[in-house]
């Protein structure tokens, strides 16, 4: 069979032969075994749905037994023989080509170059799931095969509800994945349902499909770091030869490495997966690998003394740097953690004096065990970060749940008053003052086409109109366009694209517009193909995170989640092509409500009318918010694009001396 006719017969006629797990694949951590014998079999009932009864005898043994040895049913007899990965779009069996564009995004998703997990249907973080099984997948690709531009894909947390009527303007699939009762949404509640089958962990644009590979926050890491850097050092200072000390290399956190060696500093990353930081290194995103603690002492050393911009893979245990360099001397001067702290007691981060083979054998044979290991490092670790801090290291929390599970664990992390960090959130120091308060993330493009000169005309078509922007952009937020400017003119010369041909750039809505306005036009011109536009989640307005995207929000709404929804609601009736909506992401899954969108542009006018609204309305929507919070950027922000734009009109918070407040209680 084509490619064409597998994707359109959705589940196969006949029961395929039963597949080997490839031994060189890199397998997510076996879940645990948390079903009661009723649940276990509840869930391979529910398994069983998917499929006719004459192949349940044979299947509901084949689901048990991945059950058992996974704590997951992930079907992988039904994993297609075809590759996977993002194809042009006109290769795509569809009836609308905003159904072939998610057929391009969620197979990029997939692709083994861009997944952590594949075989599992993973994308990145450790659990963030495109969809729970592989029959999803299947159906998923003959809906949208067969979808018209009169219908919309409803999908429950992968589960493909059904096709059902709506209108052309409505938008073509709508995704929601974790959304637990508020009750039944802790750790053991997730980990419960997700084995039933009835709900998965998204992440964030894991399950929404906008993931582009670490490219995804390669930008954002990028202003991270140097604004880091310009925090602690002088002006006429420069990167060069100064350390950035963090780890993790598995999915998003692999973007450390490259974002540390465009913002010109050493990078230090440790992983404890060999196979995890050997796969970054042969694509190009770390410079070197060494797994032996006296080497990295010494090659650190030369890096400072010839003030060397490199990224180095430490293969091993992160502890055993902080420690190592707190006896050697060596100075650290940024710190942080990109571990997968989310999933704690899953195989997210792996405790000091275990091997990696050692971990995941107690991960499965003694949970509780693990978790004390876990919970012993993680006091450890922030013991030997707090050394390095009293010496000047600069430490923040990178959104990852480093503190939060650091506290939980007793770990001494914790400011006087005993309520808040003693440490930032990267979020609180740096993006949400510099950026999200201005209307500044992560917008995102893909090259339909798939051709490599789409992504360099859209990269020149991008830079062209900051330019034109910036010769009017007032003074508060000219080093942001300016950073943006240097990024998109070397973009290519950094060879980041993995998968699909995408590109990322921090913009405000009056960028996104602009550069989607210029994409648009180029299309209905015939210079580029369509064009894919998204963000990530992690935004202005896409996420509330009390500890992350919302962590400087401080009118005390920060564990409210109402913009996320606003933004998911107001995105689907203002032009999206998919909108999702998720409990759970980078922080964890009842910590986070986030949403994402794509939108695809095929030169139209009705595309051009839809991109002004909705990105107006994706992007205002949050500095509205941060607005009402006070936060003084925001203000400026949301007065500035009511100037510009009449229609607006945004509730303005009146400002409070404090000394009204002083002895009222």
């Amino acid at each position: 069979m084509t490619f064409q006719e597998q994707i359109l017969q959705g589940i196969p006629a006949n029961l395929p032969s039963k597949k080997k797990y490839p031994e060189d694949a890199n397998r997510a951590p076996k879940r645990k075994d948390i079903l009661t014998i009723e649940e276990k079999q509840l869930a391979i009932k529910n398994a069983l749905r998917y499929f006719p009864r004459e192949w349940h005898l044979e299947l509901a043994k084949e689901f048990a037994d991945e059950l058992k040895e996974f704590g997951r049913i992930y079907m992988y007899r039904f994993k297609p023989n075809y590759k996977i990965y993002a194809r042009e779009i006109s290769e795509y069996p569809a009836k609308t080509s905003q159904a072939a564009a998610l057929m391009l995004m969620i197979q990029n998703n997939l692709n083994p170059d861009v997944a952590q997990h594949p075989e599992e249907l993973i994308t990145y973080g450790g659990n963030g799931a495109v969809f729970q099984n592989w029959a999803q997948y299947l159906l998923v690709m003959q809906y949208l095969a067969i979808m018209t531009e009169k219908q919309t894909l409803h999908l429950y947390s992968g589960h493909p509800m059904g096709l059902f009527p709506s209108s052309k303007n409505a938008p073509r699939v709508v995704v929601t994945n974790g959304m637990m009762i508020p009750n039944y949404s802790k750790p053991n509640d997730w980990e419960k349902f997700n084995a039933l089958g009835v709900t998965q962990y998204g992440q964030m644009t894991a399950g929404s499909f906008m993931y582009i590979g670490p490219q995804g926050i390669v930008h954002g890491t990028t202003i991270t770091v140097m604004n880091a850097f310009r925090k602690i050092l002088s002006k006429d200072e420069n990167p060069n030869g100064k350390i950035f000390l963090t780890a993790g290399l598995g999915g998003m956190s692999g973007a450390q490495p490259k974002a540390g060696n465009i913002a010109g500093c050493i990078t230090i990353c440790a992983e404890i997966n060999r196979k995890a930081a050997t796969k970054r290194h042969e694509q190009g995103w770390v410079d070197l690998l060494i797994d032996d603690i006296n080497i990295l002492v010494s090659r650190t050393k030369k890096a400072q003394e010839n003030n060397e911009i490199i990224s180095i893979a430490y293969i091993g245990n992160v502890i055993e740097v902080w420690e190592k360099f707190d006896v050697e001397n060596i100075f650290i001067h940024l710190g942080s953690d990109q571990t997968s702290l989310h999933i704690p007691w899953t195989g997210g981060y792996y405790p000091a004096d275990l091997s990696y083979e050692e971990s995941n054998i107690l991960i499965k044979d003694n949970p509780a065990k693990f978790k004390e290991e876990v919970q012993k490092s993680l006091k450890r670790h922030a013991e030997a970060i707090n050394k390095h801090t009293q010496k000047g290291t600069y430490f923040f929390d990178y959104g990852n749940a480093f503190l939060l599970e650091s506290s939980r664990a007793g770990a001494d992390v914790m400011a006087k008053n005993n309520i808040d960090f003693k440490y930032p959130s990267y979020v609180q120091d740096i993006l949400g003052p510099m950026c999200f308060d201005y209307g500044f993330g992560p917008f995102r493009w893909v090259c339909a086409s798939g051709d490599e000169k789409d992504l360099d005309k859209t990269d020149e078509i991008a830079a062209i109109v900051l330019h034109e922007i910036m010769e009017n952009s007032p003074e508060e937020i000219k080093l942001q366009m300016q950073d943006n400017i240097t990024w998109i003119l070397n973009a290519k010369s950094n060879k980041m694209v993995v998968g699909s041909q995408a590109r990322i750039l921090y913009a405000d809505a009056e960028g996104r517009i602009a550069i989607a306005r210029a994409f648009n036009k180029a299309i209905a011109k015939g210079k580029i193909g369509p064009v894919i536009l998204g963000r990530d989640h992690h935004d202005v307005s896409g996420t509330d995170s009390p500890f992350r995207e919302t962590s400087n929000i401080y009118d005390g709404s920060k564990f409210t989640a109402d913009m996320a929804i606003h933004n998911v609601i107001g995105d689907s009736f203002r032009g999206a092509t998919w909108v999702s909506i998720h409990n759970g992401g980078g922080v964890g899954w009842g910590e986070v409500i986030n949403g994402g969108f794509g939108m695809l542009l095929d030169g139209t006018k009705e595309a051009e009318e839809k991109l002004e609204n909705m990105l107006f309305y994706d992007v205002n929507n949050g500095i509205a918010r941060r607005s009402w919070s006070r936060n003084d950027e925001a203000i400026f922000a949301i007065k500035r694009e009511m100037k510009r734009t009449p229609n607006l009109k945004v509730t303005i918070p009146n400002l409070v001396d404090e000394k009204y407040l002083k002895n009222l209680f």
